[in-house]
């Protein structure tokens, strides 16, 4: 779904009011005063029945923003006990996605649908071409047997009138692994043993009703206790703001943090180190091997794809090797990796080295939050300049290019892209793992979002224009080898 919506719109502001209310001398109590503040008394009711639902959702989206979730939440708490408990932890939520319950319309189940269009025509092609029996004639009109039909949409292709359409659920039809399902009042529930944490239903959804549970919280409490916070910023956030990526660094600084590392640096060590497995694999008799980069694929890989497991890259990603560098510069500091989307959140719950994951909309709500105006900021350099080919790896083909410009030409390098995790792309990989072969190339590149990480969750920006804004800002940079 396009990022701009009111949906997107409406998350953000409640993202700054919150920071707002952490930056204040009263965070509890204004956090507490938010929803009435977004919907005062006698004001308009743009999206529900009455102000009193409004306020309710309001207060959900609040409490997941301080990274609670909504599931199981007293509606007898106050919004300032949350505000009081988020600054208190020590440790974010195991789970990264929470369902706001009151914001779920709870819609009606994915299904092929025959509508008042149908002229109850004397060809009928839809009953001849429903190899499952599925289609009859009732008062002249077709209609669907639900528990015949597959949703194979033959009857949709050839209806001439058009009258017969797929009904879709935003959040199931998005989920690549049908890791969401309704319970018995039609709302979401997430497995989260099927979980990839790819955060396409929370694009998906056009109620905002799948909902991140945030850490900017635990983040800002760590800076306002004097803790030395270090950020990692991935290389898709130089398409996402109006700046470049040396006024991004000066203004996290402004903003607290004590130092600002690129994790295109850690891409630089990343290519270089599955440049040099690639070629061990390929001389050594594998006929393909795919990069481990994208943290939603190695979930589908561990939870759903095992049988490829083998052909993966053993070879850590750009936020491993970055949080390294992190921590031997600054053993006792928190890290925090600024993330492209919810997936690099289930990655870092499995390294010690990062603490916490801010995602861009957070990052763009901070600085709203602090007055700072991106585009007048100096530039504040790197100790490190990361490479041409580490700093294009947000971009689909980037981490590829990478490994064959690593490679120096030792191996042939014959790439294939696999542009987004659907359905339809699991399908493949999974013929791939079984003949064991591609026969598009050796080198397979998987990223769990159409464009690469540009097309995460949580970008501001579309992917045509950041894809563009990284080329101009990389090419200039020196190359990896």
């Amino acid at each position: 779904m396009d990022k701009n919506n009111q949906a997107t719109h409406l998350k953000r502001e409640i993202l700054i009011k919150t920071i707002k209310a952490f930056l204040s001398d009263d965070f509890e109590e204004n956090t507490r005063l938010i929803p009435f503040e977004m919907r005062p008394k006698g004001s308009e009711v743009p999206y529900r029945c009455c102000i009193y639902k409004e306020r309710e959702i309001l207060r959900n989206r609040i409490i997941a923003t301080l990274g609670f979730p909504i599931e199981n939440c007293d509606e007898r708490i106050l919004l300032s006990n949350y505000a009081k408990w988020a600054q208190e932890r020590e440790k974010p939520d195991e789970h990264t996605l929470t369902v706001l319950e009151s914001a779920c319309k709870g819609c009606v189940p994915n299904r092929i649908f025959v509508t008042d269009l149908c002229q109850g025509c004397v060809a009928r092609p839809c009953i001849e071409n429903c190899k499952f029996g599925a289609i009859s004639i009732v008062n002249g009109k077709s209609q669907i047997d639900s528990s015949k039909c597959k949703n194979c949409t033959k009857c949709i292709q050839v209806c001439p009138y058009h009258a017969i359409v797929k009904i879709i659920v935003p959040c199931e039809n998005a989920c690549p692994v049908d890791a969401i399902s309704k319970d018995e009042q039609g709302h979401a529930r997430i497995d989260f043993n099927k979980c990839i944490s790819c955060g396409k239903c929370v694009s998906a959804c056009p109620f905002g009703a799948i909902h991140e549970k945030s850490q900017i919280i635990d983040i800002l409490t760590k800076i306002k206790q004097g803790k030395k916070v270090i950020a990692m910023i991935a290389p898709s956030v130089a398409g996402q703001l109006p700046c470049n990526i040396y006024q991004l660094k000066t203004a996290l600084l402004k903003c607290g943090f004590a130092d600002v590392i690129e994790v295109a640096q850690g891409a630089d060590i990343t290519a270089i180190n599955e440049a040099k497995e690639f070629n061990e694999r390929i001389t050594g008799g594998d006929k393909f091997m795919t990069t481990s980069c994208c943290a939603g694929y190695n979930n589908l890989v561990d939870k759903h794809l095992n049988e490829l497991s083998k052909f993966r890259s053993e070879t850590k990603t750009p936020m491993y090797y970055t949080a390294e560098i992190c921590r031997q510069n600054y053993p006792d500091a928190v890290s925090v990796f600024i993330s492209p989307c919810v997936a690099k959140k289930s990655e870092a719950q499995q390294n010690p080295n990062v603490d916490y994951v801010m995602n861009y909309e957070e990052l763009g709500a901070l600085f709203v939050a602090h007055k700072i105006e991106l585009s007048e900021l100096k530039e504040s350099k790197f100790d490190v300049e990361s490479s041409k080919e580490g700093r294009n790896f947000g971009l689909t083909g980037g981490v590829a290019k990478s490994v064959e410009v690593a490679d120096n030409g030792q191996t042939e390098v014959k790439p294939y892209l696999v542009n987004g995790i659907n359905k339809e792309s699991i399908r493949t990989l999974k013929n791939f793992a079984k003949k064991e072969e591609c026969e598009f190339g050796n080198l397979i590149e998987v990223m769990c979002c159409e464009g690469g990480c540009v097309g995460g969750n949580a970008c501001l920006n579309t992917v045509r224009t950041a894809t563009k804004a990284i080329n101009d800002f990389t090419k200039d940079s020196k190359p990896i080898v």
